[in-house]
């Protein structure tokens, strides 16, 4: 037995010794995406929208399931999917959809595209952990450039970082996560202007504001928005879509692996598109839950609360008490996003998804528990 132990022992020093030669270090660096257990709590830490479709619709969505042919490749094109989201969001004829496994896939598929040695990807910060993460991926420079006081756009430091980097790609986040704030369009005009590569406007939280983005592409050549329906209430499906002029994306879809988007997936986001009147009243009554959850956060003691235009709202405790807090609602059953430690500007800062009346309720019971503790 000991033989054999010792044997193992050396299989796994060796197996390091070949991991470490062979993948590259930065890589090494990284730590994976971490996604916390959930199972029986009140899950408020991700931006899902908490409501589940009527029994009704959910039996209509099952006979459309019925009769996909699972044993069959997807449609690569989805061809008949990205019309009915052209047309439903308003976008122009003469631009094209490129449809990803989320955002997350298209965020990589951009980079891929335009990565080279030397490049760079900037972004303002705090602000989407992905942007830094598929830098690091595709082998790319990383820029990111701090948000003023409030998380404003520092325009000026954003404008230099864009002149000494050359940036290849940049990404604005709007409404940013996790700060729920838009920037000030002027601005983010004046960053397509200066950018020499390209403009994401990553607009996952839309249906959360009323300023939205598209018209950008009327006036850049080096703009095209990102959406995706995961906050709307289909996150389980993984749905992320690119707007833009066709030049662009045909770039992109060079590097789309072939049948990323499964028949499940397609058939359920046109299902959902044909009711989407159930899913507009949802993030209508997210908006309402918003505002009280709002309302009655600023009751509390809280050392800030920052307005949000997206589905969740950013807090900031007393010095060291965000993980105490954190901890503390994880006791009472409730999950949020500690964003202590992830980046200076978020010290002692909590992130709070708005969820229903009844979840929000029992957050804020969880809350005054763990403050007055």
């Amino acid at each position: 037995m000991d033989k054999q132990s010792n044997v193992m022992s050396d299989l796994e020093r060796a197996t390091q010794a070949r991991v470490e030669q062979c993948v590259r270090p930065e890589i090494r660096a990284l730590s994976a995406y971490h996604v916390p257990p959930s199972s029986g709590m009140v899950k408020l830490d991700a931006m899902e929208n908490p409501y589940r479709w009527p029994g009704s619709m959910v039996d209509q969505w099952l006979e459309v399931l019925r009769d996909v042919q699972v044993n069959r490749y997807p449609d690569p094109a989805c061809a008949e999917l990205k019309e009915d989201l052209k047309l439903l969001m308003g976008v122009d004829p003469r631009h094209q959809v490129v449809l990803g496994n989320g955002s997350d896939e298209l965020i990589q598929i951009i980079a891929m595209c335009l990565a080279q040695p030397g490049r760079t990807i900037l972004a303002p910060e705090p602000s989407f952990v992905m942007y830094r993460m598929i830098a690091t991926f595709c082998g790319m420079a990383y820029r990111g450039v701090p948000l003023a006081e409030d998380f404003a756009l520092d325009l000026p430091a954003t404008l230099q970082a864009i002149e000494e980097t050359q940036a290849a790609l940049v990404f604005l986040a709007q409404p940013n996560n996790p700060t729920g704030n838009l920037f000030d369009l002027d601005a983010v005009k004046q960053i397509c202007a200066a950018t020499p590569g390209l403009v994401v406007i990553d607009e996952a939280y839309m249906a959360f504001t009323d300023r939205h983005h598209l018209s950008l592409m009327d006036e850049f050549d080096n703009v095209v928005v990102m959406r995706t329906l995961s906050k709307m209430g289909l996150a389980g499906l993984r749905l992320g879509m690119l707007f833009g002029p066709p030049q662009w994306l045909s770039e992109f879809e060079k590097v789309r692996l072939p049948y990323n988007i499964s028949v499940l997936t397609e058939a359920s986001a046109r299902f959902a598109l044909n009711h989407f009147d159930v899913m507009k009243a949802q993030t209508s009554e997210l908006r309402q839950n918003r505002s009280e959850l709002m309302a009655a956060l600023q009751k509390l003691s809280f050392d800030k609360v920052w307005p949000s235009e997206a589905n969740f709202i950013l807090v900031r405790t007393g010095s060291g008490q965000a993980r105490k807090v954190f901890e503390r609602l994880k006791d009472a059953g409730v999950l949020i996003k500690c964003l202590d430690g992830a980046h200076p500007q978020l010290q002692d800062c909590l992130r709070l998804t708005v969820g229903t009346a009844d979840e929000n309720r029992l957050l804020l019971q969880a809350l005054h528990g763990a403050m007055n503790d």
